[in-house]
């Protein structure tokens, strides 16, 4: 009789993100992975105490999928390429981005992006300099307002269709520059006290 085959914690996760990245998180059960690993439940069980821990093991891994996209420097401009990142994964993981963003679950509480390491990448950026902490927070909801907007947009085929990725980058940048130059104004208003 052969040997056993023994499924580690690392493919169990793995064919469970497989099988959330085409179906949604909300599809993973233990049956679709055991199936899929060709194997019983037991391995799963095994690793896991129950599905919700897989879940969650398989949005760990989304969410460090999302941190090393951060680290990849798609421009010069930092505070951009947080918008690149975030429309990036919007379209290469649209069905991640629908069950978090787009539907009343409670994975959009896993999905928040970390404001420490968000508000470092945006100090490195010399557009950026001269704003506290909580003026970077307020400058990074706005754009955040747009940029979702924008990648809910992108997956549900709202956008013309000669928008690719160079033009919604494009719009991005726009759009944070706006978003900037709004926020110096008021700034240099508020400190001038000539502001509303």
């Amino acid at each position: 009789m052969p040997p056993k085959t023994k499924f580690s914690k690392e493919k169990i996760i793995d064919t469970a993100f497989e099988i959330a990245r085409v179906e949604g998180i909300d599809q993973i059960t233990i049956r679709k992975v055991a199936d899929k690993m060709g194997s019983s439940i037991a391995p799963i069980y095994v690793n896991f105490t129950d599905i919700e821990e897989l879940k969650k093991a398989v949005l760990d891994k989304i969410q460090g999928i999302f941190q090393e996209m951060l680290r990849t420097p798609y421009s010069e401009n930092p505070f951009l390429n947080i918008g690149i990142v975030s429309v990036k994964f919007a379209r290469e993981f649209s069905v991640f981005f629908r069950d978090m963003v787009m539907k009343q679950n409670t994975y959009i509480n896993e999905a928040q992006p970390d404001m420490s390491s968000i508000l470092e990448l945006m100090k490195q950026d010399a557009q950026l300099n001269g704003f506290t902490d909580e003026e970077l927070t307020e400058i990074f909801f706005k754009m955040r307002v747009f940029q979702l907007g924008l990648s809910v947009m992108d997956v549900n085929g709202l956008l013309p269709e000669d928008y690719d990725e160079e033009k919604l980058i494009k719009v991005l940048q726009s759009a944070g520059g706006d978003i900037i130059t709004a926020a110096h104004l008021r700034k240099n208003d508020k400190n001038t006290g000539s502001g509303a």
